[in-house]
């Protein structure tokens, strides 16, 4: 794979997992409030430097991406001498919705409700003028319960870890964390879920573990996220550690991550024991660890996994596309694995996302594994996942029982 298309991916994925940052106090819900009343005059002037501030002024000029809060989305552009007012469509047609012009300024703004799960690619209409902003796409869900923190609830601590040299990814450089529950005794060995990308995956995860590991939901576990390791450069060995199909990424857990770990805080070693999950590439290498040592880890959560030809070696043939073969030929391996995909995931020269998910998903039900796989509307992207983690755990660690 070329180190153009590698960069074109990281930088994709980073646009998803960057949290929305808002400079000002409006949502979408108060701007609807405030568009509602139809502000005049110093209202409407104050009203309208609070959107320039929230969506900032450079790209509001442009056409800004839009703002959410769960199922609520907002819209804005500045525009100079409109003769209609802008609207914001849907690439299919199925969405209008109007701009409202915020008092005698040039900005036009407006919120929508969307449906739980509603995904689609859209763009600015000005006259005849059609304006993409970013990649005009978008999607929604409602943030679940187990996402916020909840009071009385134990809060776990997040450490982070010496940068990691590895040996059997020789020349890379890692950042890693660790999640340590409130809940967690020495004495006790807890349970582990290790996690690709942790750089992301480590914004959120943590308070969702505190409140389910509270509740009984799932055991005491601790988490392990790791970012991809970086060669001399700055060059990512991303995909490399990720998609290629090979036990070197579960020897590099089970060698060097994990007993550095051990070192202050045992942890359990039964398969049942331990879980693995990642995003995209990061998804299938979850796969990949728990294929290559199914006796060391037995649960696996991929989002929108990329089960697709990306490392593909010198035949062109070599790559994660061959899991749905593999699946049904080779001896059933005691795996349970959640996936979640959407119809707008990814196609291109390495594969079509959705058809290796669905595939992959038919393979597991006639070789009879224990898997769920959730099929929505999203893009290639953790919105759905994030949305359904909570259900997620719980389907993935339901009936634990840790092992004698």
């Amino acid at each position: 794979m070329s180190l153009k298309f590698t960069l074109a991916v990281a930088l994709l994925l980073s646009l998803f997992w960057l949290p929305q940052q808002q400079t000002s106090s409006l949502t979408p819900k108060t701007l609807q409030k405030a568009l509602a009343g139809k502000p005049k005059g110093a209202d409407a002037d104050k009203l309208a430097e609070d959107i320039r501030a929230w969506f900032g002024k450079e790209a509001l000029v442009k056409g800004a991406p839009a703002k959410t809060d769960d199922l609520a989305v907002a819209w804005a552009i500045e525009t100079a001498n409109a003769k209609a007012a802008p609207r914001v469509v849907s690439l299919d047609g199925k969405f209008t919705l109007s701009l409202v012009r915020v008092g005698n300024s040039d900005v036009y703004a407006g919120v929508a409700e969307l449906k739980e799960g509603q995904a689609m690619r859209w763009q600015f209409e000005l006259g005849d003028q059609k304006l993409m902003a970013g990649n005009g796409q978008l999607e929604v869900y409602t943030a679940p319960p187990e996402s916020k923190k909840q009071p009385g609830v134990p809060e776990g601590k997040l450490i982070q870890m010496p940068k990691w040299e590895s040996k059997i990814f020789a020349g890379t450089t890692r950042d890693w964390w660790v999640y340590i529950p409130a809940q967690y005794k020495a004495e006790n060995p807890a349970c582990v879920m290790v996690f690709q990308d942790g750089q992301s995956a480590k914004n959120y995860t943590p308070v969702m573990f505190d409140n389910m590991i509270a509740k009984g939901e799932m055991p005491i576990t601790v988490g392990v996220f790791i970012s991809p390791g970086t060669l001399a450069g700055g060059r990512s060995n991303r995909s490399f550690e990720y998609d290629t199909l090979s036990d070197q990424y579960a020897r590099f857990l089970l060698e060097e991550i994990l007993p550095e770990v051990e070192k202050t805080y045992p942890l359990r070693h039964d398969a049942a024991s331990r879980a693995i999950g990642g995003i995209s590439s990061g998804g299938i290498c979850a796969w990949t660890v728990a294929w290559e040592r199914p006796n060391e880890f037995s649960k696996v959560l991929s989002w929108v996994g990329s089960f697709t030809n990306i490392q593909h070696g010198a035949t062109f043939k070599e790559g994660g596309h061959n899991y749905e073969a593999m699946v049904r030929k080779a001896p059933k391996r005691p795996i349970r694995i959640f996936m979640q995909d959407g119809e707008n995931d990814l196609d291109n020269a390495n594969g079509n996302w959705p058809l290796a998910n669905q595939t992959l998903a038919k393979s597991l039900a006639f070789a009879s594994y224990d898997f769920k796989f959730v099929y929505g509307s999203g893009f290639h992207s953790d919105r759905h996942g994030r949305a359904i983690m909570p259900d997620s755990l719980r389907w993935l660690w339901r009936d634990y029982k840790a092992e004698k």
